[in-house]
């Protein structure tokens, strides 16, 4: 954000070279194998949020076409699920590699349709993507040994609706677990970011993955809508919104889906005074401001401790004025755009809202790009637990800050929420970290690090941030029949 003059090491540009990937001007519905038009022809655009240019025209699903994957992956299911563990293994190993050989040409389509910056999709993003698949290809002969009895069965077709702030990891993190345990799948991507969910069908299609087994279907709301309600679909499983996560809830009540939803969060981040203050800012930093705090597990709330809330509040906005907000294809880039501008409408409005209810904003100084969406990094002070900035998830690069002066009250604070997806805890005391972490209702909680992920640990939310884990053995269980 801030480049300085007569500096050897001063900025220069390091794009990332587009023409490792090449995007056809349009895409269809896989269904069965093959790409196909929509059965109403109907289409959508999808577009780089950096930069607003149209990267692609896709197929949108309607019923018929949803119906018609059903039936695809019901039939492939048969001969799928019959297909001895080490078989189905065979495929997922060879699915990872192809990840791996092309995670250059992924993680540049990524950053094109999500705005994320590239080197988190090359350095985060697609590592995980093929290490979701590396894991559960490893179980998908030893599912006799996960824990849930002799020979389980799996359920049948997956319906799978996965959201836009990590578009390939949560790919694999809702098809590497259903293909090892013998599911069939029909997945349908966000609208903003159909791209890398369809050369994924690209790469199934190089594995040589029977037809039918994945089926992709891009659309917006309703076509998910379609898919969670389909009477031939056995699994739902939903990462989103909490208000659309209510909503299946109602869709699959009272029938016999198994439903896993991984949905919202407030993320308490919380340093206490004996913490090394600069190994918790970049903690805090990565916390809130990793792609743009469009994560749902992000460290939005900071609980600090009062007496070092001025040494830690200087030291964090000195760091943030050298995050480097621009273009996401370049290697520098801290800070990429907005995924939609949808999305940023509803943090300008959230953050407005903050400004009238009398919290006190601070935005790092730096110059946003004409085109694209773009959001300053921000930090509220003067928070209380009433404001909507300290409640609501913004999901967007801003961090609201509290204060705590005892470990009960820390714990009471960061337990005040509707969510309880993730916490993260700062201190030199280890008897500390285990006392207040038993203590905190958040399916994941960090100590001294955040938004550290491993396929071989499970993740998921209490309260309103949703039910089931996915990841780890305990992810296994979500398509099995026990």
């Amino acid at each position: 954000m801030t480049p300085t003059t007569n500096n050897p090491f001063a900025y220069a540009p390091a794009p990332e070279s587009r023409s490792v990937v090449d995007i056809a001007p349009s895409y269809g519905l896989f269904i069965d194998g093959e790409f196909t038009e929509a059965a109403d022809g109907k289409v959508f655009k999808t577009v780089s949020p950096a930069t607003e240019e149209v990267l692609s025209e896709v197929a949108q699903a309607g019923a018929a076409d949803v119906d018609r994957a059903v039936k695809a992956a019901r039939k492939a299911f048969e001969k799928w699920s019959a297909l001895p563990g080490a078989e189905r293994a065979k495929y997922l190993f060879r699915i990872a590699r192809i990840i791996q050989e092309r995670s250059r040409e992924l993680a540049v389509l990524e950053t094109l349709d999500n705005g994320k910056p590239i080197k988190e999709t090359r350095d985060a993003d697609l590592p995980l993507v093929a290490a979701h698949f590396f894991y559960y290809a490893g179980w998908a002969d030893k599912l006799d040994h996960a824990g849930y009895g002799a020979d389980p069965r799996p359920l049948g077709v997956a319906g799978q609706v996965i959201p836009w702030n990590f578009p390939l990891l949560m790919l694999a993190w809702k098809i590497a677990p259903a293909l090892a345990t013998g599911n069939t799948v029909v997945l349908k991507p966000a609208e903003t970011t159909p791209l890398s969910a369809l050369f994924f069908a690209d790469i199934c299609r190089q594995a040589g993955l029977p037809k039918g087994v994945v089926n992709i279907l891009p659309g917006y709301g309703d076509t998910g809508a379609a898919i969670v309600a389909h009477d031939d679909v056995n699994k739902v499983a939903f990462t989103g919104s909490t208000a659309v996560g209510k909503e299946i809830a109602r869709t699959v009540a009272g029938t016999e889906k198994k439903l896993t939803l991984e949905l919202g969060g407030k993320g308490a981040n919380i340093v206490f005074d004996d913490a090394p203050i600069d190994q918790a800012v970049e903690g805090i930093v990565s916390g809130i401001f990793f792609n743009q705090g469009q994560v749902c597990c992000a460290g939005s709330r900071l609980l600090v401790q009062e007496s070092v809330q001025d040494e830690l509040l200087d030291s964090l906005k000195r760091r943030l004025t050298t995050l480097r907000l621009g273009d996401p294809l370049d290697k520098n880039t801290d800070i990429g755009a907005i995924n939609s501008a949808e999305q940023l409408a509803r943090i300008t409005a959230l953050v407005e809202t903050g400004e009238a209810e009398g919290a006190e904003r601070w935005s790092a100084p730096c110059e946003l790009p004409s085109s694209g969406y773009w959001f300053a990094p921000t930090l509220f002070t003067n928070v209380t637990q009433a404001h909507t900035v300290a409640r609501d998830e913004i999901f967007g690069p801003v961090l609201s800050v509290l204060t705590f002066r005892t470990p009960e009250e820390a714990v009471a604070k960061a337990n005040n929420s509707q969510y309880g997806l993730s916490a993260g805890i700062w201190t030199e005391k280890g008897s500390r970290i285990l006392a207040v972490a038993e203590r905190l209702r958040a399916g994941v909680v960090w100590a001294n690090t955040f938004n550290k992920f491993d396929p071989t640990s499970p993740f998921g939310g209490y309260k309103e941030s949703g039910f089931g884990r996915e990841g780890g053995r305990h992810g296994l269980e979500a398509y099995l029949d026990v």
